[in-house]
């Protein structure tokens, strides 16, 4: 057995930098010294062990020197030092000497001090050698009627673990360890009995907890965990079980101890899917979820009631807890509101869809008086698109939503108010009965507007839904009040030049127009007297955005009033009046055209804005039909058939969802009774306790892709040459922020190989966390050595290093083998991701760095290299398979992924293929790829450099 496969259970921090001390000044040490200085000498001894080095002649001047001395920091060295000392000879005899250690570990097992009997009962848990266990048992035996249960709970661990190895030393453990468990009184002792029983003895278990079933609740919490984790072992083997134990799970849901609680729930949904146990497991998350200030174990529990939700029995119990799951809101993070809100929305139903609508307003009109904070923003949008989705799905709420919703497009967070927009946007078109109410709120709220964007969207929807004749002087009122004294340039030029009084500037208040019967607009307003605002921003909202030199807004304006004052038009027969309508539009565009071309804004107009107001003012002049027609229709039509395609693509991805979570049973599908059911098919189920260990070894049992190429064999990599002395390759296994490499070294020289050491060193966001020992290599030999590296981001990761060694009875300088390069695969820490559309601009805004690769490819569908992207990058595609259906010989296609660090990486591909070179050319064209930093950018980057 090589110094690396050697059994170490104690581990030990050591620093690297000093020099090993030599063997003839720690026997001197050991011998001569103080008990401080034999303390500091068994410390190096212990460390140079552990580092490879034999120090056998040191063996008899500890026993002689160090072991009969009674300080407890010695004593406690000992037992490591024993526990690593090499104990027999090379060819597997026990040594001699270790007698005399037996003789001593026999007299501390019956020393007065409680300490040094337990911790010598720890320490024999690690032997493995029966010879020295075989003295030891009376004085073993005799631990477990000692007076403290320090002493007590150890020796039931002694018991078990020696019996699991060495059944044979005390065949009676079962019996014996049952008769103490039965009259023990400490819960520590309890716990580890029946623990022991559990894995040695399942019956006397069984025996034991039927005695105290109706005593669990006033047992300990560690008592009560293993409980559990018998009763789901048992029902799990044998499920007439559950009968028997159902009750105890029920009681056990009233522990006081979250860890409990949390078991118990599990394994009452395992037990039973009976809706009165689902119920009550739910309910008993949803308390540990409020309860628990942690928020990874809010996290934790939520993913239980999502899995919960996913099966479909399981969710109409649910669905009457949705009030309950939305207690969980007045946790202050983000990402547990998150899931939350989704967990809700996936329940809720026509039943309870009012009640979770009038809480959502609630939480939305408390974050309005909560202080502004970046959480506050994102929760408010989290609320406003739960609301939406309520009032998509469920249209009789919306009138109730939408007064409460449409005062936060007022709100300084551009993103909560454009939510809130693309919402009355979609309510107003699909709800006839509610257009004048949100007519109504949208001219109350519009003088109130402080982001551009938000103004140009309300515009829009004033412009598109306002029908009546009264709707529409309202929304000229607004405009006019808006924009402040026209014409802009001359009110500008005179308040430069002082014209007006600066002391005394009229201002005027909220003005009313009214129609006269003449046609012409009568003016009524307050006149008052105040002083000059300084500051830009108190000037009317429109005229700011104006000068600022945002004419994009003066384009949508004059949109809004081209569709106004055809509709008015159209309502209103008197000439005078309509002609008066029309040219107070034409005058406003005609004012703003001069401003833009004025120097008073900060950025001129643009070309395509005076393209726009020119050609408005031209269909004004001309009033014709066909124009009408396209201002007034074509537009509603196009948002119409965009809301339509929305729904139906939400209708088939709730299809999907719905078709992967129903189990379809085929026709000729063989029918499993359970009573019928022989035992050993029993356990085809996974059980629980076992895969959650696994997962946390990271040794999980994925099924094994039917690519050969996706096998173990593909991780693999060669580091040195098949004519070099020593051959490695090594397995790059990723569990999760660990990686760890098993290199296999083989020596392939007819010479004994000394001090063969896997020197290693990394590059980029990698950290080797130990060094890996050094081994002896027999000619011809081969050994296996493990490394563990952990990952802190997905930047491209880098391992190299040499193998160095000394050659038996040679006289040169050691050897060395240089490896080759170990490139982390980045592939395992990138999932598909999915957000919405304004999410992905606004990082695509956001993120610094951005990379533009050439697509080089053979191949000639479009479609075909799409999905051959997304495969190879691990990417989601975020543009709708309908808007890519169709062939028109280009392509352009979101793409979103995440890491498991939580870095963003965004892409773009605009492709086409070129249809002058005939039916066989090339996909051709560009991938864009963004991220926050370079190092995640090499998320795609790296794989679409390799996969071309």
């Amino acid at each position: 057995m090589t110094a690396a496969e050697n059994v170490c259970y104690t581990l030990i921090n050591v620093p690297m930098d000093s020099e090993p001390p030599s063997e003839i000044s720690l026997k001197n040490d050991l011998e001569k010294g103080d008990v401080k200085s034999k303390t500091e000498a068994l410390k190096k001894v212990i460390i140079m062990i552990l580092n490879g080095e034999k120090l056998p002649g040191l063996l008899m001047t500890i026993i002689r020197f160090v072991l009969p001395l009674q300080d407890h920091t010695i004593k406690k060295l000992l037992l490591v030092f024993w526990e690593i000392v090499p104990k027999t000879t090379p060819d597997g005899r026990l040594l001699h000497e270790m007698i005399l250690v037996c003789d001593a570990y026999r007299k501390d097992l019956q020393h007065p001090n409680e300490f040094i009997r337990g911790s010598t009962l720890r320490f024999l848990c690690k032997l493995k050698e029966a010879e020295l266990l075989e003295p030891l048992m009376p004085a073993i035996r005799a631990c477990l009627e000692h007076r403290h249960s320090y002493v007590r709970r150890n020796a039931v661990l002694a018991i078990y673990t020696i019996y699991r190895n060495f059944e044979h030393l005390i065949p009676d453990a079962p019996e014996l360890i049952h008769d103490f468990l039965v009259n023990e009184k400490d819960a520590s002792c309890k716990r580890n009995a029946f623990m022991m029983l559990i894995h040695a003895d399942q019956d006397r278990a069984l025996d034991y907890l039927s005695t105290c079933i109706d005593q669990v609740q006033t047992f300990g919490d560690i008592l009560q965990l293993v409980i559990v984790e018998l009763i789901y072992k048992v029902c799990h083997a044998n499920p007439s079980e559950r009968a028997r134990f159902i009750r105890c799970i029920y009681n056990l849901l009233q522990s006081s101890s979250p860890a409990v609680k949390y078991e118990a729930a599990g394994t009452l949904v395992t037990l039973s899917s009976a809706p009165t146990a689902i119920k009550a497991a739910a309910q008993c998350y949803i308390d540990l979820i409020i309860k628990e200030s942690d928020n990874n174990v809010k996290l934790i529990v939520l993913d239980r009631l999502v899995e919960l939700k996913e099966h479909p029995a399981h969710e109409r119990v649910l669905q009457d807890l949705v009030m309950d799951i939305l207690r969980v809101l007045s946790t202050p993070d983000l990402e547990v509101r998150k899931k939350t809100l989704q967990l809700a929305l996936d329940l809720v139903s026509s039943r309870n869809v009012e009640e979770l609508v009038i809480v959502l307003k609630k939480e939305v009109i408390k974050t309005n008086n909560v202080s502004e904070h970046e959480d506050t923003d994102k929760y408010r949008q989290l609320l406003v698109r739960t609301l939406h989705s309520c009032s998509v799905r469920f249209p009789d709420m919306a009138a109730n939503v939408i007064p409460v919703l449409m005062e936060f497009l007022s709100d300084s967070n551009e993103a909560a108010a454009a939510d809130v927009l693309e919402f009355v946007r979609e309510a107003i078109q699909r709800f006839d009965n509610l257009r004048m109410l949100i007519v109504e709120k949208m001219l109350e709220v519009f003088h109130a507007i402080k982001s551009v964007k938000i103004y140009r969207g309300a515009l829009w929807i004033l412009g598109e839904y306002c029908s009546t004749k009264e709707d529409i002087q309202s929304v000229m009122t607004e405009v006019r009040r808006s924009l402040g004294e026209i014409p802009i340039v001359e009110s500008e030029i005179k308040k430069e030049a002082g014209e007006l009084k600066p002391e005394e500037e009229v201002t005027v208040g909220p003005v009313q127009k009214l129609v006269t019967e003449m046609g012409t607009y009568a003016t009524q307003s307050a006149l008052s007297s105040s002083r000059p605002a300084k500051k830009e921003e108190d000037r009317p909202p429109l005229r700011g955005f104006l000068l600022d030199g945002d004419f994009f807004v003066a384009a949508s304006l004059a949109t809004t009033l081209t569709k106004i004052a055809l509709r008015y038009v159209a309502l209103v027969q008197e000439k005078k009046k309509q002609n008066s309508f029309v040219a107070e539009a034409m005058l406003l565009m005609a004012t703003i055209l001069h401003l833009g071309k004025s120097s008073l804004p900060k950025k001129p107009i643009t070309d395509d804005d005076v393209d726009r107001i020119s050609l408005c003012l031209k269909v004004l002049s001309e009033c014709s039909p066909l124009m009408n027609d396209i201002f007034n229709k074509e537009c509603r039509q196009s948002l119409s058939h965009m809301l339509s395609a929305k729904l139906e693509e939400e209708k088939l991805s709730q299809k999907k969802e719905s078709e992967k979570r129903n189990v379809t049973v085929q026709p000729d599908d063989p029918i499993s009774f359970m009573q019928l059911t022989a035992k050993n098919e029993m356990n085809c189920k996974e059980d629980q306790f076992q895969l959650s260990l696994l997962a946390a070894m990271g040794n999980t049992q994925r099924k094994e892709a039917a690519d050969p190429l996706a096998s173990k064999l593909n991780k693999v990599t060669q580091l040195t040459g098949f004519s070099d002395p020593v051959y490695a390759e090594a397995y790059v296994h990723v569990n999760q922020y660990d990686i760890v490499l098993d290199v296999l070294v083989v020596n392939q020289t007819s010479d004994t190989l000394q001090n063969c050491t896997l020197e290693l060193a990394t590059l980029g966001d990698l950290k080797l966390v130990e060094k890996p020992s050094p081994l002896t290599l027999a000619p011809h030999d081969f050994a296996n050595i493990k490394a563990n590296v952990k990952v802190a981001s997905t930047e491209n990761g880098i391992i190299f290093g040499n193998i160095v060694y000394d050659v038996s009875g040679a006289a040169s300088d050691r050897n060395c083998v240089v490896l080759s390069d170990i490139h982390i695969d980045i592939m395992d820490y990138i999932q598909p991701a999915t957000c919405t559309d304004a999410e992905f601009r606004q990082m695509w805004a956001e993120f610094e760095w951005e990379n533009k690769v050439t697509v080089n490819t053979n191949m000639i569908d479009l479609n075909d290299y799409l999905q051959h992207i997304l495969k190879s990058t691990n990417m989601k595609c975020l543009t709708p398979e309908k808007a890519l259906s169709g062939y028109c010989g280009f392509m352009a296609a979101n793409l979103y992924a995440r890491s498991i660090f939580g870095e963003d990486a965004l892409a773009n591909v605009s492709i086409e293929k070129p249809i002058h070179q005939g039916p066989d050319a090339a996909v051709t064209g560009h991938i864009r790829i963004r991220a926050k930093s370079q190092a995640s950018g090499y998320i795609p980057h790296e794989i679409w450099f390799v996969k071309e």
